[in-house]
């Protein structure tokens, strides 16, 4: 009857959307099924470690998923920097001329079998990138000895800003702070500290918050003691 049907529809819920026609049973065997999956369910529901736990999953889960996006776009960063790098010290556009950046981004996308990435924007962007930059990186040989000194110190800071925001925000400052290293730098870590969307950025860098109070923070933190 429909009391048997609505059995039925509700065994066919909850057991996963499983055809209970082409069962052999009963409708006292499905009700029967049917009451203890409930009563189950309200017992998980009522435990409140077990919801505690689900919660914490979801936490740690969520907390997993920003750490690999952290990775991933630190990684990321670290490669254009090497881009940026090999085409300025080796002086590849100068040798190469006008087209140079669309032939490598060709050239890349078919040796990594892409069919999207590696534009000839984002190559041109990783010269603009390391380019302003690097005149806040020193340029020396390094031993073990000299990774305790400020310099080197002030250099792994630097770094630590610039590979922990994303690409796109590094596009934006490029365009805004013409060549200005330390204004790059400033917004780059407000970026990080304050957790900047790219349109707060952009709304800050139209602004004049570097004049009035950037160019003095940024010229303290990288004063190096004598």
């Amino acid at each position: 009857g429909i009391t048997n049907v609505r059995i039925l529809v509700k065994f066919h819920h909850i057991s996963g959307g499983k055809n209970v026609k082409n069962t052999n049973l009963n409708s006292t065997r499905v009700f029967s099924i049917y009451i203890s999956t409930m009563k189950t369910t309200k017992k998980i529901i009522a435990d409140t470690e077990y919801v505690r736990w689900i919660a914490e999953l979801a936490q740690r889960y969520r907390s997993s998923q920003l750490k690999a996006a952290i990775k991933v776009n630190d990684e990321m960063l670290r490669f254009y920097w090497s881009v940026g790098e090999d085409i300025e010290k080796r002086q590849y556009e100068n040798r190469y001329g006008s087209h140079f950046y669309d032939n490598v981004s060709k050239d890349l996308r078919k040796a990594l079998d892409l069919t999207r990435g590696m534009s000839e924007s984002t190559i041109r962007y990783t010269h603009y990138f390391y380019c302003l930059y690097s005149q806040l990186i020193g340029n020396r040989q390094q031993d073990a000895e000299d990774f305790k000194s400020p310099i080197l110190q002030q250099d792994a800071e630097v770094f630590q800003v610039i590979f922990n925001i994303p690409w796109t925000h590094h596009m934006c400052i490029i365009d805004k702070v013409k060549g200005d290293a330390k204004k790059g730098l400033f917004f780059a870590r407000k970026s990080l500290e304050n957790n900047w969307g790219r349109a707060v950025l952009l709304n800050f860098l139209s602004s004049d918050l570097y004049e009035r109070q950037g160019a003095a923070q940024t010229n303290f933190a990288l004063t190096i003691p004598a």
